[in-house]
């Protein structure tokens, strides 16, 4: 396979050096890119530069993931607004060792192949670097002109910042470009990659390695993702959309790939999955065919979900989104964990409940209009159950005189009640 073409009609190449894919189609080249350890998950931000050296490594070369333990801790001036929090030790080696979790699921790091990925933290070679030591061997090298002359910086410079532009970050550049020539001479790391708001850094990095040792080095890069709408891809009102399930739970991810819009789903399922050109060709055909059955969509969250997840997190997914939408049973409603169900129902009006009042146990008429105020009145909570349109944990509510106690909550804790088709009411008992 050959790479820069497959990120080609991926839509994932934004720029790259001349040399570039004759270096690549003419031997096995170690390329790596730079991952932020600030935090111990990656989120779906990470995902378009951790799925280039997915493909890499599909394509027979050498991934390099680089987590930036040094220069995490300083700030990168690229479109950020705010130097980050130095970390200790401690919490980095944690971050690090989750993120190599995370990252194994889309990387071979284990296998005797000789494009084996590996994981790597410039904390490693930085940590005793000394201020002296940077400045003979790597600040000499480069002119503060060139530097300057770096988008990243001119826009820090030119008041797109409020506070300017700090000495850490402006040597930022340096920092990172050093992590190339010491990947150029001790790994034989050929090519560095990364987001297209990356290539100043990355492209310093090339000219360093030029200037100290004479080396050969390339550069490419992927577009930064964006929503049709021009939006931030990957937010929500909540914040990021994150890996780990204890930050976003598998349901939460698999809703966020189904709820795409129909250009982004044709964009996304290049970039996030590793299904053919043919295969996508096919689902894009399906998809225009009948554009309400969302067959994007469904297949594009299946797959990131089952990637970052597991399948039975897919299928856990797909049957709590029937719970909501479609004619789930109550038992599929029991099997829901409660982050889960919590995620599901977010949005839906609540109310507390003390649990004493089940511990005696309640007419479900009194707990529904008194206690958890569902119906405005007993008559129209007792037309509506004779009709047979209130379900008490997805099950018909046969009788208003029905006593509810503390054995019918879902994980010791929750009611889940439903007025007609599409109300949903959540009863917290504390």
């Amino acid at each position: 396979m050959n790479f820069v073409e497959e990120l080609r009609w991926r839509g994932m190449l934004h720029d790259m050096m001349p040399g570039t894919e004759e270096l690549l189609q003419k031997e096995q080249v170690t390329a790596y890119l730079g991952i932020d350890p600030t935090a111990d998950s990656l989120h779906i931000g990470h995902l378009c530069g951790v799925m280039m050296l997915r493909h890499l490594q599909r394509c027979g070369h050498k991934p390099l993931a680089l987590i930036g333990g040094a220069t995490g801790m300083i700030g990168d001036p690229s479109g950020k607004s705010a130097e980050r929090n130095l970390l200790n030790e401690e919490t980095l080696r944690h971050n690090q060792a989750c993120i190599k979790k995370q990252l194994a699921k889309f990387l071979d790091f284990e296998s005797d192949a000789p494009n084996r990925a590996d994981l790597v933290n410039n904390y490693d070679w930085m940590k005793d670097f000394t201020f002296l030591d940077f400045a003979r061997e790597v600040g000499k090298h480069i002119t503060v002109n060139y530097m300057m002359a770096k988008d990243s910086v001119k826009k820090r410079l030119n008041g797109e910042a409020r506070d300017g532009l700090s000495f850490t970050e402006f040597t930022y550049q340096l920092l990172q470009g050093y992590d190339y020539v010491h990947l150029n001479r001790e790994r034989g790391c050929k090519l560095q990659m990364g987001g297209s708001d990356q290539w100043g850094n990355i492209t310093t990095g090339t000219e360093l390695i030029r200037r100290t040792n004479g080396g050969e080095a390339y550069a490419l890069t992927c577009p930064l993702i964006t929503k049709a709408d021009g939006g931030k891809f990957g937010k929500t009102e909540s914040g990021n959309v994150w890996l780990d399930a204890r930050y976003t739970t598998p349901y939460t991810f698999y809703q966020f790939w189904l709820n795409v819009s129909d250009s982004d789903a044709e964009r996304y399922i290049k970039i996030f999955t590793s299904l053919t050109k043919e295969e996508i060709n096919d689902l894009v055909a399906q998809q225009n065919e009948a554009p309400h059955l969302r067959t994007l969509q469904k297949r594009l969250a299946k797959e990131v979900t089952i990637m970052v997840h597991s399948e039975e997190d897919y299928n856990a997914a797909v049957e709590a989104s029937n719970i909501l939408f479609g004619n789930a049973t109550s038992e599929a409603l029991k099997k829901l964990d409660e982050n889960t169900l919590l995620a599901v129902f977010e949005g839906v009006p609540q109310f507390e409940i003390s649990r004493e009042t089940l511990n005696e146990g309640v007419k479900a008429i009194d707990l529904l209009v008194e206690n958890a105020p569902v119906f405005p009145s007993k008559g129209e909570m007792r037309k509506m159950v004779q009709s047979g349109g209130v379900s008490l944990n997805k099950e018909k509510l046969a009788s208003f005189e029905k006593n509810i106690t503390s054995d019918d909550l879902l994980n010791n804790k929750y009611l889940l009640v439903q007025k007609g088709k599409k109300n949903y009411y959540l009863i917290i008992a504390k």
